[in-house]
């Protein structure tokens, strides 16, 4: 079977910049183990796949390793394709996926993302966590992944995580941020569990980022930044329990993939 696919640079404007996700369109949904085989051979952070239904999508994210419950930059790659490849003319998005109902929004050169908030709960710091950052955050909360909030943006930049040491926590992934200079925030986000050990730009990260800075800072719309090697911009809005995630997404590649089936 001959598959169409994409792959796109998500929270960019520019080509080589933000993080790449591999786009699959289906038919009919294929035996998960094809799909998590097709994202091993991608072998890029997130490989997204989507079937169409008569009012709404059902998308699903794999890494390399796993299927994830959600993911930011794979639903913008994907979003983006519908809108600039495959002819979607509406200006909203619906996707059911295994987080619930979620929307990507076309708003001028942006697509927003609508996804659930998940505000952080102040916990200790495992011992792992603190030996596999190099250095002790000021302060350690935890959702669905750790957040370690250092003192500066240069802190935030240094690290040089032991990625054996943060795959043996009880999470899918660790953020690790602080205030920006020129952004409201920055972070970082690294998933050794998942098979990436740092995402070049993380989506779902800012679920549980956007109400931690919008409620430390008193702001519900703030700007940020992925400080990866690749980097990426975030637009964020807070809305109560939920969050709106914006960003640019440009196409890099767009072919076909042959599959057993």
């Amino acid at each position: 079977m001959r598959l169409k696919y994409y792959q796109v640079d998500a929270f960019s404007s520019r080509v080589f910049g933000g993080n790449p996700a591999g786009v699959c369109p289906l038919e009919r949904w294929l035996p998960d183990e094809i799909l998590q085989h097709i994202a091993a051979e991608n072998n890029l952070s997130e490989t997204a796949f989507f079937t169409r239904g008569p009012d709404t999508l059902s998308l699903r994210w794999f890494t390399p390793a796993m299927e994830v419950d959600l993911c930011g930059h794979a639903t913008l790659a994907a979003a983006h394709v519908l809108f600039s490849e495959l002819g979607h003319t509406e200006s909203i998005l619906r996707f059911e996926t295994r987080s619930g109902l979620l929307t990507a929004i076309r708003r001028d050169d942006l697509i927003e993302l609508d996804f659930p908030a998940r505000l952080p709960i102040t916990c200790a710091a495992p011992e792992n966590l603190v030996k596999g950052l190099g250095l002790r955050p000021r302060e350690v909360l935890k959702s669905r992944d750790y957040v370690a909030v250092f003192d500066s943006q240069a802190e935030v930049a240094s690290l040089a995580p032991d990625m054996n040491l943060l795959a043996q926590l009880d999470c899918l992934g660790i953020i690790v941020t602080a205030r920006g200079g020129d952004a409201d925030f920055v972070s970082r986000f690294f998933a050794p569990r998942a098979g990436i050990p740092e995402d070049p730009v993380t989506g779902s990260s800012h679920s549980s980022l956007i109400p931690f800075w919008a409620e430390r800072l008193g702001k519900s719309e703030l700007f940020a930044r992925q400080i990866s090697r690749r980097g990426g911009e975030i637009s964020c809005r807070h809305l109560g329990e939920r969050v709106g995630i914006g960003g640019r997404a440009v196409v890099y590649s767009r072919g076909e993939i042959e599959v057993p089936v």
